[in-house]
């Protein structure tokens, strides 16, 4: 990067950082100041916190490439988001305000009992403590790939600082920062967006970059077609995908006390709402930048890899570089043939010729198809030259095009987009962590405790797990996509954390030991089915709340179970 992108990158990261810490001067003496900021935030700042801890790094890294790769299809992922976040507003909201909770674990207890408590958020904590290591990965592979450091030291340094600005500014801190990041993280994919048209030849407008996506099939917006092995069809984003929604922001502690901290059960409900409002359309634009950037590459060439790191360790290799030189000039002219091919489409689409538009699809299909074969050999190749490199390098699509095509200064504001999304999402995330590790875990066992002990320990805990994550970003590089690893791994505990939130919520005769063992059972059930089975991801979230509820009216009745109820929902009613 230049000078002047450094000085962008850093001004605005400091502006950012240095604005939250002056707002939140002062705070953070007691647990409800310091976890919750006082429960004093207006709905659109928790609307924009919900956001912004959603959006980490992961999202402007890894969801352009998703859809440079594979096609829109991703979208139909959030489909069901919107109607979430009404059920939630609705139900959720008014019992966690009610019951003035730290965490949505808490009021397991009272409905159930401790170990029905700790289960739940036991399940989070090793669920969002790992996907804290994913986000934090993120950003330190945008300044490795850079400054040409050693990934596993970035992640450390990258780390400590988040640790350091999470642990001292508390839930308040994180809020404020993250509606300035929001602010940044939007310019700089509007600024991206329109760049990525600009650069396109003369005669290729956005209309046509479009009708030559489409012709491609990466417009693949909605797929009614039914299969329970696709990941991403209408019916898995309306189905799974829902009941993800649900959990994540039902239940999750990230989430959860992003809205705790609302002033009011309106300010809570409508912070929710602008987020089910804003959600789908940001993740299309960002997918379509994904695709305005396979547009692009067409015209523009394309590196073999845009793993640039491990291609650049491969081609200095005397035993590899020669057959990697050997592919990089078969695919340099693979792109000459593809480049015409693709030019001869917008001419068939300027004159509406049918058969002129045939010979070209088939003649851009063939390239595109020789392209692909192309590039997996040279994953191949680098995955046995480097055994350690990233399995695929769509990661890195957007990333490229950001240091070798955006303008001075662009380059800094996009950079800083990146770290902006990692910064608010990771220490949403951690002072989640610590929040339920303390309040769930630590407090319970020492009733006694003062104000101050209890946030020193949430301290400490940030600090403690912001370690732990540290540690598993150092193996993120060996998962093939990171955006749909954070979303499997989620799939893979929310199922059970909802189907408990969704016995507690309506099932009034169940009790905690009925709903215990059914979550046991069930998180048993989803861990084999992912691994012995190809069932998409999305259906674990049905698959496991679906075991928890089934089983828990089953053992309702055979244990004759008394249950600790909490009558909550019919005393608020469903208005705003």
């Amino acid at each position: 990067m230049s000078t002047f992108d450094w000085l962008v990158l850093s001004s605005t990261l400091i502006f950012i950082i240095g604005y939250g810490a002056w707002r939140t001067r002062g705070a953070g003496a007691t647990l409800d100041s310091y976890l919750l900021g006082d429960r004093d935030a207006s709905w659109w700042g928790v609307g924009l916190s919900i956001i912004a801890t959603q959006a980490s790094a992961i999202t402007f890294l890894s969801t352009p490439g998703q859809a440079y790769d594979d096609g829109m299809r991703f979208i139909q992922f959030y489909f069901g988001l919107p109607l979430a976040m009404v059920l939630i507003a609705l139900f959720a909201v008014p019992i966690y305000h009610r019951l003035k909770v730290f965490t949505a674990y808490e009021y397991l207890e009272g409905r159930f009992d401790r170990r029905t408590r700790t289960l739940a958020a036991l399940l989070f904590l090793v669920q969002r403590g790992l996907s804290n290591g994913l986000s934090l990965y993120a950003p330190a592979l945008v300044l490795s790939a850079i400054l040409g450091w050693n990934i596993n030291l970035t992640v450390w340094l990258l780390g400590g600082i988040m640790i350091a600005y999470t642990v001292a500014g508390g839930t308040r801190a994180v809020m404020v920062t993250q509606q300035g990041q929001v602010a940044v993280i939007f310019t700089g994919m509007v600024v991206a967006g329109y760049l990525l048209v600009h650069y396109l030849p003369p005669e290729v407008g956005f209309t046509e970059a479009l009708q030559v996506a489409g012709h491609q099939g990466k417009l693949n917006l909605v797929d009614f077609h039914f299969d329970p092995t696709d990941r991403y069809n209408f019916w898995s984003g309306m189905t799974g995908g829902l009941f993800l929604a649900l959990s994540y922001f039902g239940t999750d502690q990230s989430q959860v006390q992003r809205y705790l901290a609302g002033r009011s059960i309106t300010q809570s409900r409508l912070g929710l709402l602008m987020n089910g409002l804003v959600k789908v359309p940001m993740q299309f634009g960002i997918l379509l930048i994904g695709v305005l950037l396979f547009v692009f590459y067409q015209f523009s060439p394309p590196p073999l890899t845009f793993n640039r790191p491990v291609h650049d360790r491969v081609a200095r290799s005397a035993e590899y570089g020669p057959q990697l030189r050997t592919l990089e000039d078969e695919h340099e002219t693979l792109f000459l043939a593809r480049r015409q091919a693709t030019t001869q489409l917008v001419e068939a689409l300027h004159s509406d010729d049918p058969a002129q538009l045939a010979a070209a699809q088939t003649h851009l299909q063939a390239t595109n198809a020789a392209t692909r074969g192309l590039r997996q050999q040279a994953q191949v190749l680098l995955k046995k030259a480097v055994p350690s490199a990233e399995a695929k390098d769509t990661d890195y699509v957007f990333l490229t095009f950001v240091l070798n095509y955006m303008p001075q200064g662009l380059v800094g504001l996009l950079i800083a987009v990146v770290l902006s999304a990692a910064m608010g999402s990771a220490a949403a995330g951690l002072n989640a962590l610590a929040s339920t590790t303390v309040i769930d875990l630590y407090r319970p066992s020492r009733p006694h405790a003062d104000e101050a002990h209890n946030v020193e320990a949430s301290r400490w805990a940030a600090i403690g797990w912001g370690v732990l994550g540290i540690g598993f970003a150092t193996f993120a590089a060996r998962l093939e996509n990171l955006i749909q690893a954070v979303n499997i791994l989620g799939s893979l505990f929310y199922g059970t954390i909802l189907g408990i939130f969704m016995v507690a919520f309506f099932l009034k005769r169940v009790g905690g030991k009925a709903v215990f063992w059914s979550a046991v059972v069930a998180q048993a059930v989803v861990l084999l089915l992912f691994w012995r089975t190809d069932i998409g991801y999305l259906w674990f979230n049905i698959i496991g709340s679906g075991i928890v509820v089934g089983l828990s009216l089953l053992l309702a009745v055979v244990l004759h179970e008394e249950p600790a109820v909490q009558d909550l929902i019919e005393e608020e009613p469903p208005g705003l």
